[in-house]
Formats: C-alpha cells, structure tokens, sequence
C-alpha cells in the first residue's frame, strides 16, 4: 500500500494457527485457534494516518473508518478508512492540533457523527461529515452549561443523536445531551454527585425498552450503571462496591442478545495483586441485578485493568483488548486480546508484543463478512501502530443501522453481494420497497404485517440474516397459545416467566400455568390451595402474590404467597375487604390494592400490604369508585384509570396517587373508558389496550397510552389484533403481553398471547 508518494511497506503477519504456550513474565498464555494478521503498518509523519483511533466503523461502502492523532496531510491527524483487507486511504486531514477522536456513528442519512477534543484539550465539539471526508462543526461545547469532554453518539429512532460529557454541565459533574443532525444541543441531565453519582465515562447504550444505558465513575470512584429516559428521568441500577462486584467501569455497558447488559470494570473484583484488585466483567438485567462473571486475574488471564468496550461478535461471545493501563503499571504493559464466553471464561487471544501492535485503546469491530478487525494506537514496524484482522470463523450476516423503527420506517442494511434481485425480510414478511447502493448497502422500508424478529436478505441462493433482531415499534405479535384458555386469571412476572394463576375456564380454576417467552413455551405449575378467579396481583421480591378475588358468589379476603424456588404456596394475613376486580399496584416493595367489587357495590377502597411485615393498612379511598380498571406505576405515581363505576356505568376517569402524602388527584380521563383491559406500564406510559365498552357485544381493540408528566392520552396507537377482556396483563423486557380473556360476552375464553410492542 501507499499514500501518495510514500513507499509501501511490507504488512507483517502474526498468526496464531498453531498450538502452542507462549509464556511471558512468568505467566502462560494459551494460543487460540483464532487468526491474529497484521493488515497494514501505520507510517510516521503522514500523509497516510499515525497513531490511529477507533473503534473502527463499517461505512455504507463495506470500507471501515477510523480517526488518528497524528499524520494525515499536515500530521495533525486525520480521517481515514480501509478496506477490509487493508488498502488505507486518508478521507480528512485536520489542520492543525491532533485533535482526538472518540469514534464515528454512521447515521441514518449516510453521513457520519462523531466527538472530538480540538488539541485533545476540554471542552469538545460534535462534528458531521459526509462520506467525501467535508468536516461540518455542529456544536463547540462551553463547559458550563452545556458540558465538557463528550464520548461516543448513537442515533435514537427519533432521529437525534444523545450522548454524555464526562465533565461540565449545569453542576461541572458531567451531562446527558441530545442533538440533532442540525446541530441543535440540548441538556437532558446535568450530573450533581448526589450519592456520589456523577462523571459519566462513555456514551451511552439502547436497551430493548427504549431506554439509554450508561456507566459513571461518581466521586467515590467506585462508579455505577445507570439508566436514562429520552425525556431525561434518570435512575441509579447498581452503584459498585469495589469487592467483590468491581470498581470504575470506564467503558460503559452493551446489550447483549439475550436482553442483558454486559459490561467490565478497570479496578475491583476479588483478584489482588497487593495494590489494587484487577477488574471485573459483569452481567446485568434491565432491572439492575448485576452478576459477577469473572474476576480478571493476571496471574492466568493476562488481560488486566480492562478499560476498552466489549463487543459481542455473532458466535456469541465476548472480545476486547486490554491494556492494562493505571497508575501502577505503564502503559504497553501486559496488553492484549481476549474473548469470554457469556458464562465468564476467558482466553487470551493474541498477545501483543509491540511488533504486532501495542497500545490497544479501543475495542474491536465485526465486519458483516464475520471477521473482526481492529488497531493499536503504537506498535507495528515504525511504532505508528497496526491494523489487524481476527478470523474467528464466523459467517458472512448482514448489520442494521437502525435496530428498531416502525412500520414505515426506512432502514438502512450493511452486508455484501447484494444485487438488484437481493428480497429483504423482516421476521418472514418481505419488504415491497428496496433501493441498493452497490454490492454493500440496502436500504429497505419495515412492511406492513412486520414483528419482532431478525431481518434476511436473499441474493440467489445466498441468505444472510442479521446479527440482532429488529424490534417493530408500535406493532404486535404473538406468542404460543395457552394450554387451557383462561380469563380473569391473576399473572405476574418472577424471574424472566408469566405466571397466570386462576381465573375461568368453564369454571373458576386454581390452575397455574407458566409462559417463558424466551422459547415461547408452556409448563405447568403448582395450583392455587383454592380456586379463584378476578383476583388483584402482584410481585415483590420474585414472590407472587395473589390477593383476594371471588368463587360461587363469595368475595375472598384471602392473601397467596408463591415462591417459584421452594415451589410452594403459603396464606399470609386477610386483607380487610374482601373483593374482586381490585387492582394492585408496587411502590417501595408495599403493594396497594384498589378498588374492585364487594358483592354488593362497587368500591373506592384502598388498602396496603407490606410484605416484609406481614400487615394491612387502610389508605385514602380513590376519588371514584373502579372495578377491573388499568393500573400502574408511573414514577412513583400509581396511576389508576377506567373501570367500572356502577352496574351498567363505565368510566375514564383517570387518578394518581401519591403514597408519601397518601393523597388521590384528578388526571385526564381516558378517551375510552372501558373495563377488564390488558394493561401494564412500560418506560413512563401505562397502557391500556382492549377491554369492555358498556353494552358492546365485541371486545374492544382500542390500544392508547397515557403519560404523566404531560397529563395526556395517546390515542393513535396500532389497534390490538383481536379484541380482549379480562385477560391476563404482564410486562416484559418492555413488551406488553395480553393473555387469553374473552373475545365476546359468552364466557368462552380465548388463549391467544398478543404482544405489544410500543
């Protein structure tokens, strides 16, 4: 290779075919069947690119693109890309001061988004550029207010980018920020250390329920995770502790494929060298449980202080570099590339020396053709660093720019081969509308009928499927129809499963039956002591509780404990009235019943059980009476609305309740009011979907959401398939399942699983 008159240099090759030992410093470092190369070695002193920076980033042309502080035109850095098999080409040379990069996002207008430090010095700007390399400033940060050091972008599907600045903002603690492809800035959160939670130290990540993920270092240095709305409602999950969970996770959290978040710590973990323990890679559910997977070690990993992200790569598992840089060792030292396993077992895939490369800041980047490349900032044959392949042998798939968008919605396609025939699918429904851009890009339009699921493309007898399913906004699906179709059962979700308990078939059952919708199957549980059915429900600590309810004519008082470990029911204290159609709602670990119907009237009635103590308490009684209406948390609002309010009456009233001040207030009511609908809060908005309209033969299909903080009902929402009342209603990695109900006034159930995708 050359850039322009510079003479090509010999690429050096490092592979790791053979089996052997190496060992180095008295520590033994198994090799991998994994294939190490060398693609290019980076010169010194420009025109092509020194020192380079990433991660690198697949372009609509199949090239992948990077950043580097020094070389380019005036060896100020620059922007260049590569081929896959390592033909380098500067696309922008800075023109003064070795600005730093932290990486390009490629959005969905072809162009590329990106941070940067102008002389690698605080504040920071935003910065677009066009595939031709013309470099457009959107926005120079000032520190206060708006933020100071900004990390990595990703393009939400309102079409903004949001990101994070380590430092700045409002508080100088740091910041959460928006910006549009115009360049227009706003703060959604400003960081104020409050329990030391401040600095956050990457960008931030998309889980499956729409909101952004994000690590923070906090001014104990320990660090946390946290979680973060578009609208900026912001929330602590876990706050590490340094032993055993880990301590300063600087790289932020990705999502894996199994709906988790994965990500690793520089310090903490139970591994001590006598200075300082030496990281940790760590698993976390969206409600923030977080596990320890493995303990970096280097007296056998040899990855040590991990700081670069991890990526997960299409065999499922795990890779990243290591640099182990920190204040008790210099930099360069025990660096490498290493893979884990989902269960936390690392191998140490290519240990760099300096010759194969050094410094590896960044992590590495699948190619759809399946391998994975990187670089080292130094190393390589004049130490400007080196650009490497990784074979892991792994197939050809196609990537999505765009993750999740609706029907409707453009969405752009990166792969290879593809051709004017190429016939593009979205979970087996094809897309009517398709415009290619050579052999590497597609872009394709999410068909009517699309759900949830991966995306193929088929050129001739080829098949490439996407490395992550395509969530459908505001679309259904469906799930594995129930065993026994039931309605006005009880549900709650423990540990990744739907339990739906009671309820009637022909009759009222104490049947359980369990839906896991990670394989979308059936099994069968332990029955309910008693039958019952229209109970209230909910869940506290992966307990189930069942409360209340009704059987031939006699409105229980009767409280169920489930414990889905021990298997077992057991009866805690009555609950002072005795009802049905009560709904229960969680706030602080006290459940708060509502409502429902006493056998002779509707009621307002509220009362409260601690689980922990095992006791009622009579709350204030809502504004209105409800039976069977929608309820949820919102905050920490329980937000009640619809229902019934007297035989043969029907309401919309919506209410909020504010359990610190144990006081009820006025909301909008819904536009329709219904009762007995499938309902569960998602993100900041209850839903509420199907239902019973006074004197309707059909069910309702209706599908409308309601929001807080704006008081407003969203009523465009994409209609329920068929119609339901009084089914099942449970909430799952932000989905909304609705299970079984009546589909007419017959009292014959249906056992259809519709899920909700907002």
């Amino acid at each position: 290779m050359s850039f322009g008159s510079v003479k090509s240099v010999p690429v050096f090759v490092m592979l790791a075919t053979v089996v052997i030992t190496l060992t180095f410093g008295g520590l033994t470092v198994p090799a991998q069947a994994q294939t190490y190369t060398v693609l290019d070695n980076f010169l010194t002193g420009g025109p092509g690119p020194q020192w380079p920076g990433g991660p690198l980033l697949q372009g609509r042309d199949g090239d992948l693109y990077g950043d580097s502080y020094q070389g380019g035109a005036t060896n100020n850095g620059s922007i260049w890309k590569t081929t896959p098999a390592g033909t380098v080409s500067v696309i922008h040379s800075f023109a003064s001061g070795n600005d730093c990069q932290s990486g390009l996002t490629l959005g969905t207008d072809g162009n590329f988004y990106g941070s940067g430090l102008s002389n690698c010095s605080a504040p920071g700007y935003i910065f677009k550029m066009t595939p031709a390399g013309v470099v457009t400033i959107l926005h120079t940060f000032t520190g206060q207010p708006d933020g100071s050091e900004p990390s990595g972008l990703v393009q939400y599907t309102d079409g903004n980018f949001y990101g994070t600045t380590s430092k700045g903002g409002v508080n100088n603690f740091g910041s959460v920020f928006k910006i549009t492809p115009a360049g227009v800035l706003t703060t959604i959160y400003s960081f104020d250390n409050t329990n030391n939670f401040s600095n956050p130290t990457s960008g931030l990540t998309v889980g499956n329920d729409g909101d952004f993920y994000g690590t923070q270092v906090g001014g104990d240095g320990l660090g946390g995770i946290f979680k973060i709305t578009p609208a900026g409602v912001l929330t602590l999950l876990h706050h590490f502790t340094g032993n055993p969970d880990g301590a300063s996770p600087m790289s932020g959290v990705i999502l894996g494929k199994d709906g988790n978040f994965y990500g690793v710590t520089q310090f903490g973990g139970t591994v001590g060298d006598g200075r300082v323990d030496q990281g940790t890679f760590v698993r976390m559910t969206p409600a923030g449980v977080v596990t320890i997977l493995h303990d970096f070690d280097p007296a056998k990993d040899y990855a040590v202080f991990p700081t670069s992200p991890l990526i997960q790569a299409t065999d499922g598992n795990f890779y990243s570099t290591s640099n182990a840089c920190n204040e008790f060792l210099s930099c360069g030292s025990f660096v490498d590339i290493y893979k884990l396993t989902p269960t936390g077992t690392l191998t140490v895939v290519e240990k760099l020396t300096g010759a194969n490369g050094t410094a590896a800041y960044w992590t590495l980047t699948q190619d759809t053709n399946g391998t994975l490349y990187g670089i080292t900032q130094q190393g390589g044959t004049v130490n400007g660093g080196v650009y490497f392949s990784l074979n892991i042998g792994a197939k050809a798939f196609i990537s999505l720019i765009t993750t999740a968008g609706r029907v409707g919605s453009k969405i752009g396609i990166l792969g290879q081969g593809f051709s004017a025939s190429s016939v593009v699918k979205f979970n087996g429904v094809a897309a009517t509308t398709v415009t290619r851009t050579g052999s590497t890009f597609l872009l394709a339009t999410v068909p009517a009928g699309a759900s949830n699921g991966y995306v193929t493309v088929t050129t001739g007898t080829t098949t490439l499927t996407s490395s992550r399913k395509f969530m459908v906004h505001n679309s259904w699906g469906s799930g594995a129809a129930m065993p026994t179709a039931v309605y006005n059962a009880a549900t709650g979700v423990v540990n990744g499963k739907i339990y739906v308990v009671g309820g009637v078939t022909t009759t009222t059952v104490a049947d359980m039956q369990i839906y896991n919708p990670v394989t979308n199957s059936w099994s069968t549980g332990v029955s309910l002591p008693t039958a019952t059915d229209t109970a209230a429900s909910a869940v506290v600590n992966n307990i189930l509780y069942v409360i209340g309810g009704s059987h031939s004519g006699v409105y229980s008082t009767a409280v169920w404990a489930y414990d889905p470990v021990a298997k077992t029911w057991s009866a805690k204290a009555a609950m002072p009235t005795g009802r049905n159609g009560a709904r229960a709602v969680v706030e602080k670990n006290i459940i708060y019943v509502m409502g429902g119907y006493n056998g002779s009237s509707f009621v307002d009635i509220v009362e409260s059980y601690d689980p922990a103590m095992n006791t009622w308490k009579e709350e204030a009684p809502m504004l209105g009476t409800k039976d069977i209406p929608a309820a949820g948390l919102i905050g920490t609002t329980v937000v009640v609305a619809g229902g019934a309010n007297a035989p043969g009456s029907i309401t919309g009233d919506t209410e909020g309740y504010n359990a610190t001040t144990n006081t009820w207030s006025t909301l909008t009511a819904d536009p329709t009011p219904r009762t007995g609908p499938c309902d569960g809060v998602i993100g900041s908005q209850l839903y509420d979907v199907g239902g019973y309209i006074n004197n309707a033969g059909a069910a309702a299909t209706v599908n409308e959401s309601f929001g807080l903080s704006a008081d407003k009902w969203t009523t465009t929402l994409a209609a329920m398939p068929q119609g339901s009342f009084f089914a099942g209603s449970a909430v799952y990695k932000g989905q909304l399942y609705c299970i079984g109900g009546e589909a007419t006034w017959t009292a014959n159930p249906i056992n259809n699983v519709q899920i909700y995708q907002p």
